[in-house]
This record gives structure tokens, sequence and C-alpha cells, in this order.
């Protein structure tokens, strides 16, 4: 499948999800998730025809540089360092592997960005047991990194959270998804998908 149709397809899914991330965010945020990742994939898109011309690597690079720009709030530098930590790391032509190795920097810029650590209710809940399963290989890998991603973001509703403003909620946290790890679950799956596709 081509790049372009990856990213118009994984872009094109936080758009579609714009309600349920605002009703998560709304619940232990401050409402404004999914309008900001609205704003960065919509942002992301029309730089289409841009991205088209470019190796794997400068396309998540420059994709990280629009959603740093133009998402509001902290989702802009995490969603952007991942990405272009990711497009820095990657190979052209990348394993699942090379994903698992390139996943696991993003993850330490991760939380070097933000202090935060797996456990703690945010998108690093997905993106670890993602990273481990990814480097464990094994058949049906898209499918099981897919359903994984998917798992990890509905887990986090059971955690306490300690880091970002849901922190400040206490146990009234508890029951709620996490809203970025619910996004990054979203583009997880919907890349997984588009690779089966292919």
């Amino acid at each position: 499948m081509p790049l372009n149709d990856m990213i118009q397809s994984a872009t094109q899914t936080l758009v579609d999800h714009l309600e349920e991330l605002t009703a998560l965010d709304q619940a232990i945020g401050d409402g404004d998730h999914g309008l900001n990742m609205k704003r960065g994939a919509q942002a992301i898109q029309a730089r289409l025809p841009e991205l088209q011309a470019m190796t794997l690597n400068d396309a998540l690079k420059l994709m990280g540089k629009t959603c740093v720009a133009v998402i509001g709030g902290s989702s802009g530098p995490v969603f952007g360092t991942l990405l272009m930590t990711l497009g820095k790391e990657l190979p052209e032509q990348a394993s699942a592997e090379d994903m698992a190795k390139a996943l696991r920097l993003g993850i330490e810029a991760l939380t070097r960005l933000g202090k935060a650590e797996v456990g703690q209710k945010t998108l690093l809940d997905v993106l670890d047991p993602v990273q481990k399963m990814l480097a464990a290989g094994g058949p049906d890998l898209l499918a099981r990194v897919g359903q994984c991603a998917h798992d990890s973001a509905q887990a986090t509703a059971h955690m306490d959270a300690t880091r970002g403003r849901s922190s400040f909620l206490g146990d009234r946290a508890k029951g709620h998804v996490d809203p970025g790890s619910r996004s990054m679950a979203l583009i997880i799956g919907s890349v997984c998908q588009s690779l089966q596709r292919a």
C-alpha cells in the first residue's frame, strides 16, 4: 500500500473519532483532545501531495513537525516527538524488529519529554506493550499488534492517573480511558489494517 494511502487512512480515523475522543477528554481532561487531534490530522492531510514525494523517514519527520506546530496542548509535542524519532531511527525498508527498536527509542524520548513512565495512564501504556510484541515477532503479527493497541488503551481505564491533567482528579479518573492512549491505539490499528491490505 502506498505511504500516502496509509497516512490518509490513519489521519481520517482520528477525524472520524472526534466525538469519542472529545468525550473521553471531557471526562478527565479539558475536553479539547478530539479537536486538537482532528486539527493535526487535517493539517497532515493537507500536506499529502508534499509527503507523496518523500521517503518514509522524511515523511515521518515532516508529520512530526506538523504535529508540534498545529496540535494544541501537550499532544503536539508528544505525537510530534514520537513521529520525528521514528523518522530518524527507522530504516527505509523496516522490519518488525526495526520498528521495535525505533519504537523503544521513541518511548525513551517521550519519557524524557514528559517525565512519564509506563503505568501512569498515558499513551506509553499502549506503546510499551506494542513495542514488546513487535520485538517478540511471530505469526499474524499485524493483527495481534492492532488488537494489543486497542486492549492496552482500554486497560488505561483501570489505572491511576499520576501524570497529566487527569492526575488532578485522583480516583475520579478511574473508569475512564486515557484519550491520548485511545488516539494512539486508533493510529496503530489503522496502520496495521493498511499493512494487512497491502
